[in-house]
């Protein structure tokens, strides 16, 4: 049986997320003490007991999700599991960085600090109000891409998420996705509703962004994945250090091709996918792209050990 390790992206925070861990596995509780170091104070103050609408700010929720997949992933490392039970990771946009710090691409402090100036760059490329993305239900992937085109008028509009057959996300000018949402009504989405997302993510919108991190990128160091990462924007599996650092900076304006991500991991063989970290909304999204492939979420000390036991056995 082959599996792949998946890390979540923004939109799967909560308060108290990742406390249990800490709780239980001193290894766990090491990585929350590592991000605070890096970033200089206390996240996890915020993650365990503040306020949901401040874990949800982007600069936050960025490195706070990051922090709780890699917690649970030393979790698992302390029951026996190690990156090398994976033959290959993928992370849905931020969950991209998780992935490649639990694959030992990136520190974990180095990991944060990009994640910190992501959050920042993204949220401040565009001012407030100006943006806006919105899913459209029951539509595929083209289809959304030519209502996106057709929306557009001029402005930015973009097929920003393919989650899976049935969800593409759009972002870009609000006017524009507000169209899209009007359109997609009348070409056979079971509904399309905007999303609660303080700027237009995935979208050329971010080209600020990815200036910014470009720059950032090159002040770390990227070091070979254990295993290959399945990127975002191209749906494949890398390993090169350079492109890694290439594609991340891609992947800022280009769409998460997440979809298609999964049914290339399905392609290579790969029967389990196990989420790591916070909610479960990957394996929802998975079920509905594959339904032969398992999916297992491990994200409190009850899934680890369960996640143990069964590679054990």
């Amino acid at each position: 049986m082959s599996r792949a390790f998946v890390f979540p992206g923004q939109g799967a925070q909560t308060i108290g997320m990742g406390k249990a861990l800490a709780d239980t596995y001193p290894e766990a509780k090491a990585i929350f003490d590592e991000i605070d170091d890096a970033l200089d104070e206390k996240l996890s103050a915020l993650i365990w007991d503040g306020e949901q609408a401040e874990l949800t700010l982007t600069q936050n929720a960025q490195p706070a999700l990051m922090a709780t997949s890699l917690a649970a992933m030393r979790a698992l490392e302390a029951e026996g599991v190690d990156i090398n039970a994976a033959s290959m990771v993928a992370g849905h946009s931020l969950g991209e960085y998780s992935a490649l710090a639990a694959a030992g691409a990136l520190s974990v402090a180095d990991t944060a600090k990009l994640l910190r100036t992501r959050g920042q760059a993204m949220q401040s490329a565009v001012p407030v109000g100006v943006g806006a993305m919105a899913a459209l239900l029951g539509l595929d992937f083209d289809t959304a891409r030519e209502i996106a085109a057709e929306a557009a008028q001029g402005e930015v509009c973009q097929a920003a998420n393919d989650n899976d057959p049935s969800q593409v996300v759009v972002s870009g000018h609000k006017d524009a996705v507000e169209r899209a949402v009007e359109l997609a009504k009348t070409k056979g989405a079971k509904r399309a509703v905007l999303l609660p997302v303080s700027a237009p993510f995935h979208c050329a919108l971010m080209e600020p962004a990815a200036e910014v991190m470009a720059e950032a990128l090159n002040t770390v160091d990227i070091s070979q994945p254990a295993v290959p990462l399945i990127a975002n924007v191209i749906a494949s599996d890398v390993r090169d250090p350079a492109t890694i650092r290439s594609l991340l900076v891609e992947q800022v304006t280009g769409s998460v091709r997440w979809r298609e991500s999964v049914q290339h991991m399905a392609q290579a063989g790969v029967t389990e996918l196990w989420e790591i970290g916070a909610g479960k909304a990957l394996s929802g999204m998975i079920r509905r792209i594959d339904r032969e492939i398992a999916t297992r979420a491990v994200g409190t000390p009850e899934d680890v050990k369960a996640a143990a036991e069964a590679l054990a056995n």
